[in-house]
């Protein structure tokens, strides 16, 4: 009798411990991943039912979840939808989240750590959890300003940082769409919706333009040519380079022209000064050749190129190609071939060198709060390269705001104010190329950098869309 009483006692027992076993194993080890789990429906209306915390620009919401009059309790709502999707991105019940809205969710739903004190107050005082708000570095005077200036159904967009902060002020593309579509509660609806936005030409409603699309940089890539050529200690302001109308090569029917739309015709031979004020290829062509495929990747990455960065939404990585022949080098120091780069990396590329070479990484989060507006982070300045020295980013000033006196970029002149630029022509259709000025001001005490580029236009349709919107935005910066 005793042995059977003890039988089942430790039968009693050793089930009791694999229950209390699994359910530990449940909770700690398999939380994430049931919640995660498409199919838990429990954990999709506990989200999609907890009050999310606002997106902030200058205090006001340009997201935020406001009640809603159905079993999902709150609703997220996108104020000025178009000027700021790409940056909110969307939180929606069947296409997932996408930029800020899923970069910051865990801050935003009131699920990060950094909020675990405040959801333990609220929970001892019976208030409801809330997400904290993200609040953004954004100028909104200066994103309205900038999405005016891309004309609608151009495809293209601005940038506008501060050099010597990395917070990016304006970050705007066209075209652009209303996240409000895609943020209901009735999944067919977003379908319908998504379908009819996949159909307009250009846009993509899961990525940002300015910081996920690779296009060609055509000569604003000069730059970094220069900057190679200036840190190799071979060349200098005194420097003359063969300046030939096209550049032939041993072997094989194919040249590489100058620039006909300049004045680099006028000479034969070009310092680094003229070669940039007329945006002359064939110089830095040969420049490339000179130093060789590795010292133009080496510098290129001083300035970022191949870094994946979050700031905090997704920035994917500029590129310039390896293995190269000589004419694929030489067409890839002049921007074209298949060096690629964001909106994004041609204003740091910009910054760097208005800020004594050192490169800020590039910030859209100011800071962050709860509920009760506490401030709970502040993200600081933060180096990420030295790009060059000193003395070649002052170099490198001169002969940009040279560009902007003399050259290629006049429309960027601001009576009273130095301005420092590079424009750039990327030959990639026959219909059209792609227009780009990136530049900074002012030049002795740089407050501002901007990269504009306008892509599949005519020549003179790209530059009155990039250095005097240029000149706009500098203008509206340096008198807020």
């Amino acid at each position: 009798m005793n042995q059977a009483i003890r039988s089942a006692w430790v039968v009693a027992v050793g089930m009791f411990a694999l229950v209390l076993g699994s359910l530990t194993y449940v909770q700690f080890f398999q939380a994430q991943e049931l919640n995660e789990n498409d199919w838990n429906s429990r954990q999709l209306y506990q989200d999609f039912g907890r009050q999310r915390g606002a997106i902030l620009v200058d205090g006001r919401a340009i997201a935020e979840s406001v009640p809603s009059e159905d079993q999902f309790n709150f609703q997220r709502v996108y104020n000025e939808p178009e000027l700021y999707a790409h940056l909110t991105g969307y939180y929606s019940l069947s296409l997932g989240s996408t930029q800020l809205e899923a970069e910051e969710s865990d801050i935003l739903s009131g699920t990060s750590s950094s909020l675990f004190y405040d959801r333990v107050v609220r929970l001892f005082s019976g208030v409801d959890s809330e997400g904290a708000s993200v609040e953004l570095t954004i100028d909104p005077e200066i994103q309205k300003l900038a999405s005016d200036l891309i004309p609608d159904g151009q495809r293209g967009s601005i940038v506008v940082m501060e050099p010597g902060t990395g917070n990016i002020l304006a970050m705007v593309s066209k075209p652009t769409y209303d996240p409000n579509l895609l943020s209901g509660h009735d999944t067919a609806v977003i379908s319908e919706n998504a379908a009819v936005l996949s159909e307009q030409p250009g846009l993509s409603i899961y990525t940002n333009p300015a910081t996920e699309s690779l296009v060609s940089p055509g000569s604003v890539f000069k730059l970094i040519d220069a900057a190679a050529a200036l840190e190799s200690g071979r060349y200098d302001a005194q420097s003359e380079i063969p300046n030939p109308p096209a550049l032939e090569f041993p072997g094989i029917d194919y040249t590489l022209p100058n620039f006909v739309t300049g004045g680099c015709a006028s000479r034969t031979t070009a310092d680094l000064e003229f070669a940039l004020e007329q945006s002359c290829n064939t110089p830095f062509a040969q420049i490339a050749l000179d130093l060789g495929e590795e010292a133009i990747q080496e510098q290129a990455a001083k300035f970022g190129f191949g870094e994946k960065l979050a700031i905090p939404t997704r920035v994917i990585a500029s590129t310039f190609p390896s293995d190269l022949t000589e004419p694929e080098l030489a067409q890839s120091a002049v921007g074209q071939f298949d060096t690629k780069v964001t909106p994004l990396q041609m204003a740091m590329v910009a910054s760097a060198i208005a800020n004594d070479g050192q490169q800020m990484k590039p910030q859209l989060v100011k800071a962050i709060r709860a509920a009760d507006l506490e401030l709970i982070e502040s993200p600081q300045p933060e180096v990420l390269h030295q790009s060059t020295s000193q003395a070649t980013a002052d170099q490198l000033t001169d002969w940009m705001v040279n560009v902007v006196e003399n050259g290629t970029a006049t429309g960027a002149r601001i009576p009273g104010v130095e301005v420092a630029g590079k424009t750039g022509t990327a030959e990639v259709t026959d219909s059209g190329d792609n227009a780009w000025f990136t530049g900074f001001a002012p030049a002795d005490d740089p407050q501002v950098a901007v990269s504009i580029v306008m892509e599949n236009v005519d020549i003179p349709t790209g530059q009155q869309l990039t250095s005097p919107s240029a000149k706009r935005l500098i203008e509206a910066v340096l008198n807020r």
